[in-house]
């Protein structure tokens, strides 16, 4: 035991020290009000802040759903031009993968998980509250588009040459680029937070195997975004630069291929598929034990399928251009791998319904949305088979029957499991039961809805009738399809409107809700209804993967202080820092409290991304110069420091704060994040090879540009650097700080070096970065190494500065072994592109 036991007995038996502990811990964890909510940075307002604005999009996204099952509700309809047609039909898909469809599976997530793993927040709460303003700036920037009706009319997935100035003059294309890249900032920081969060902040003795099956769920699709979501936004960045700076990285002319969008687009968008569907399906194998009064049948088999689904899902991309002309062994792979995917889905599936069929399965209203989830799923599997084969696929690509197939996917694969979830937690977030009758009546009607509309699309596909035409001919035998297929539509807007209408009644008129209504088995019903900010006033031991049906008096006794960390008096907010594995407690964190700097520094980012739009270049510049200034202005605001945690004391017994420590989650943050900076270096390098053995009229020099000395001697100053970050880090692991500050201004003048060395090469190799692909993929590469040297030089004197000031030391040893990941990254990288821009092609050739 790490608390003391004479402590604990004595919490437990004193109800009025428990209720003092309530108040610290209000005091401490407690939301301000007024302007200052802007501050907050809890996960639990955090995550209802998230959805709340996804379902504000989601209404958005609706409404252009409406307008286009209107237009083509009769044939040789005016109702809408062709040019606004396209433009909401581009923007009813992009309301509803970026800004609807995940950000809205986040907040749950960012809601949920602390709660079920025993957490009293994540592990990075204001880059969760950076993460949401970017969301919402990024939302707002790109849907105001549409009021200057300038909104992008490619379509969703925003295809070159039709996004290229050429085709696209205007500023849509530049609204979808630069506003959707800013929306992924926000899914990262999601990614990065609940990665580290579910490994390293489980309350202690929840080991991984007994993590509850959403956590699982949740954790592969953290997995997925941070190594997924890359390739977009290296796509997003290359053709903006086309398009603003003329760089050729699409045009075939200049030695690009537009295909290259095709596979950066669709490296993203098949995971993404997947990162949408499972945390849908970690709803529903959260609620089906719960309703079938039973634990799961297979625990190990879902995490097995978890874990294959989100493996094979990258292996998948391609066959989303079954039609562009690749070659037919590559066909062949990614039509195999497309079936295979199915296997993990099937496992998943017969789990459900073995729990279902061992259990005494209960129709309660949330169920219900989960059996309609299994029919609409299983068929839209079904479909995705079909679709899986080369050979019908070609015969129906680009047809209503893909975008049949796609609506039965994502939403009868997401939407339902969501609506469910949300019915199922309503009591947690509001302390209220939702009507059974107006939920059934808002559930029939989408249902019914749903398939009125898209099982009919699969015919008038099979019919040939072509997806994106705004308007048809009578004569076409699809006449009445669509209008049936638009009754449906509206039926379905029915049902939704109905759902939202009982969900805000309840919050006014639903019955009070008993502890624990459902009976479930997982720690988030230990809470109060509502929760407090903090969750839990004591942080449990757990060594089962259901604790509440094992112990039904564990909510009471954590109430009580009996637990962990049932203190308040230092004034800090903490948790338990915990093994990955295990879930042993190896630290004590220490959170950031409320903080205004993710506000500005997301303010200041979207100053940035209208500067951009607007090509107020010097304007946009000042901005991101801002923009590093409050972030770097955040980060000075750790460890050590007054406002983070000036002094190390901790209850006796209790392990120590994690800013003392040299392995604190910090470490593991700055981990995964490099892990999806090299997800964005891979793609880069993917280009480029791609381009250098695929672009018809690529063109390499005889010699290379870059001067490989120049680019050797820059190297040689990097890995300096990095060498004397490393020994210093090394002697921190020692306890000894002697001559730290000196190593960290040494790193800082060798990555100064590097960059000048760098930028010498740079503007001595004459790039036309305007005329070949080539030279701009250069610039590109160069750029990136040069950025990150110029991180790590800023961050390397930041903390040669933050040992002065007695922050960073043998008494405070975290923060350097953090920026020392960033140092090897950087050492490996500049390698990596030293050895692919300047010696391969000098011993391949061009």
């Amino acid at each position: 035991m790490i608390t003391l036991d004479s402590d604990v007995t004595r919490h437990g038996d004193n109800p009025e020290h428990a209720n003092q502990l309530h108040s610290d811990l209000n005091e401490i964890w407690g939301n301000p009000r007024g302007l200052k909510a802007l501050t907050i940075v809890n996960h639990t307002t955090l995550g209802l802040r998230f959805m709340l604005t996804g379902m504000v999009f989601f209404l958005i996204g609706g409404m252009l759903a409406m307008l286009v099952r209107t237009q083509l509700a009769f044939p040789d309809q005016d109702f809408m031009s062709p040019d606004i047609y396209n433009q909401v039909t581009t923007m009813h898909g992009t309301v509803m993968m970026f800004l609807f469809a995940i950000p809205i599976l986040e907040g749950l997530a960012i809601y949920m998980i602390p709660k079920m793993i025993g957490a009293r927040d994540l592990v990075c709460p204001r880059l969760t509250s950076l993460g949401y303003w970017c969301y919402l700036f990024g939302g707002i920037i790109l849907t105001f588009s549409l009021v200057l009706e300038m909104a992008p009319n490619s379509g969703w997935f925003m295809y070159t040459p039709l996004s290229s100035n050429e085709y696209s003059p205007g500023l849509g294309s530049d609204f979808w680029l630069l506003g959707i890249t800013f929306v992924e900032i926000s899914a990262l920081s999601a990614g990065v937070e609940l990665t580290v969060s579910i490994l390293r902040t489980r309350t202690r003795g929840m080991a991984l195997h007994k993590m509850p099956l959403f956590a699982w769920y949740i954790l592969a699709m953290a997995l997925m975004i941070v190594v997924g979501f890359p390739p977009l936004i290296l796509g997003s960045v290359l053709l903006e630069l086309e398009r603003a700076a003329g760089m050729p990285f699409f045009e075939v002319a200049g030695g690009g291929d537009p295909i290259l969008w095709q596979h950066l687009f669709w490296l993203f968008g098949h995971p993404e598929v997947y990162i949408i569907f499972l945390p849908a399906a970690g709803i529903v194998s959260t609620l089906i034990p719960v309703f079938a009064g039973r634990p799961m049948v297979g625990y190990g088999w879902v995490v097995f399928a978890i874990i294959v689904t989100g493996f094979i899902s990258f292996g998948l991309w391609v066959h989303h251009m079954f039609t562009v002309g690749i070659p037919q062994l590559a066909q062949a792979f990614f039509s195999a791998a497309s079936m295979l995917v199915a296997v993990p889905t099937a496992i998943q599936v017969f789990v459900w319904l073995a729990t279902l069929w061992l259990g005494k399965p209960k129709l309660k209203l949330p169920m219900l949305w989960i059996v309609g989830f299994l029919v609409i799923f299983v068929c839209g599997g079904l479909t995705g088979v079909m679709l899986a084969l080369v050979p019908f696929n070609w015969q129906v690509h680009d047809t209503h029957f893909v975008v049949a197939h796609m609506h039965y996917v994502l939403v009868g694969g997401m939407f339902f499991p969501l609506i469910g979830g949300l019915y199922y937690w309503l009591p947690l977030f509001s302390g209220r039961m939702p009507s059974e009758t107006l939920g059934k009546w808002g559930f029939w009607l989408t249902f019914i809805g749903f398939n009125t509309t898209f099982l009919i699309m699969h015919w008038t596909g099979l019919m040939g009738m072509p997806r994106r035409i705004y308007s048809y001919e009578t004569g076409m035998g699809w006449d009445i399809y669509n209008l049936i297929s638009s009754v449906g539509g509206f039926i379905l807007s029915a049902g939704i409107a109905m759902m939202l209408v009982d969900i805000a009644l309840h919050f006014r008129f639903g019955k009070p809700a008993p502890h624990n209504p459902w009976n479930a088995g997982t720690l988030e019903w230990a809470n109060s209804l509502p929760p407090s900010a903090y969750n839990f006033i004591s942080l449990p031991t757990v060594e089962t993967r259901h604790p509440l049906w094992d112990n039904p008096d564990l909510p009471r006794t954590m109430a009580e202080g009996q637990h962990g960390l049932p203190v308040a008096g230092h004034g800090r907010r903490e948790m338990w820092g915990s093994d990955p594995l295990t879930g042993k407690v190896r630290e004590t964190i220490h959170l950031p409290g409320n903080s205004w700097w993710p506000f500005f520094a997301a303010l200041a980012l979207a100053v940035v991304c209208i500067s951009l739009l607007t090509s107020v270049y010097l304007l946009a510049g000042i901005a991101v110069i801002v923009s590093a200034f409050f972030l770097l202005r955040w980060s000075w605001e750790n460890g050590a420091h007054p406002k983070a945690a000036p002094d190390a004391e901790v209850k006796p017994g209790d392990p120590p704060l994690h800013s003392r420590t040299m392995d604190g989650p910090g470490l593991w943050a700055m981990s995964i994040t490099m892990l999806a900076n090299g997800s964005f270096f891979l793609s880069y390098l993917f280009g480029w090879f791609y381009l250098w053995t695929v672009s018809p009229e690529w063109r390499m020099p005889d010699t290379s540009p870059l001067s490989l000395v120049g680019l050797v001697a820059a190297g040689v100053a990097l890995t300096a650097g990095a060498l004397i970050a490393q020994k210093g880090v090394q002697r921190l692991r020692q306890q000894s700080d002697k001559g730290l500050a000196i190593g960290m201004f040494g790193s800082s003048a060798l990555g100064a070096i590097q960059i000048a060395v760098t930028v010498w090469v740079l503007l001595n190799a004459n790039l036309e970065v305007t005329e070949t692909t080539h030279d701009a993929v250069i610039m590109v590469g160069l750029l990136y190494v040069l950025l990150h040297a110029a991180l790590g030089c800023v961050l390397s004197l930041l903390q040669g500065l933050r040992v002065g000031y007695g922050y960073v030391g043998a008494h405070a040893p975290f923060e350097p072994a953090v920026v020392n990941i960033l140092w090897r990254y950087n050492v490996v990288t500049f390698w990596i592109v030293v050895g692919a821009l300047a010696v391969l092609p000098r011993v391949i050739g061009s």
